[in-house]
Formats: C-alpha cells, structure tokens, sequence
C-alpha cells in the first residue's frame, strides 16, 4: 500500500525559512513533488523532481525553493527560503510512477502559514 507521510509545515514570519519532508513507502517512483492548495483554487504545482534529479519549479517560487530527494530513503523534500504571505496555503506532496500502469498518489497535506 503505498504511503505518503509528509511534515515540516508551520508558522513562519516573512522572510523565513520551512523545510518539508514527503517520506513514500510502498512502491517506486519515477517522480516526485509538492503542489499547494489555497483554498477557492485550483492545487499548483511548486516543484518537482524525477529520480535522475531533473527538476522543475513554479517560476513564482525560482530562486527561493528548492526541491531534492533522497533515492535511498524514498524521501524528498522542499526547503522554502525567504517566504512571502502569498506562499501561505496547503502543501500537497505528489508521486507519480508509470510502472506497471501509470499511477498518482498524494499526501495528506501539511499546511504552511507565513505572517506579514
């Protein structure tokens, strides 16, 4: 059964820093990556990254966050450096695989609060 457990959200000023963490269990991907909600609109993506380490980030968020992962441990993360109250939402940890048919999970979420 394939498991997304993800952490690392809070409260934080402007101008901070959160790390969060998505741990998979239960299968392989071929991609991972974080998507955020506010609510009243649609999920977007953030960042992503495939198991060659290719990434690909929302160009409101380039320069700022960075995604990585950890093959061994299944594990990526999302290290969000000065945060602005517009990255205030829901962050959804994604994990696609194509293997043996193609398929997407997605985390519980984790909420992420940034004050003016």
């Amino acid at each position: 059964q394939v498991q997304l457990v993800e952490s690392g959200g809070g409260l934080v000023q402007a101008g901070g820093s959160l790390r969060l963490s998505c741990a998979a269990s239960g299968s392989i991907f071929n991609a991972m990556g974080w998507y955020r909600q506010v609510p009243g609109t649609q999920r977007e993506l953030v960042a992503a990254i495939t198991s060659g380490g290719s990434t690909n980030y929302a160009d409101s968020v380039k320069g700022r966050f960075t995604i990585s992962g950890d093959n061994a441990k299944n594990t990526v993360y999302l290290q969000m450096n000065s945060l602005k109250p517009e990255d205030t939402a829901v962050y959804y940890c994604r994990a696609t695989k194509v293997i043996p048919t193609r398929s997407e999970y997605w985390g519980q979420g984790t909420q992420v609060f940034v004050s003016s």
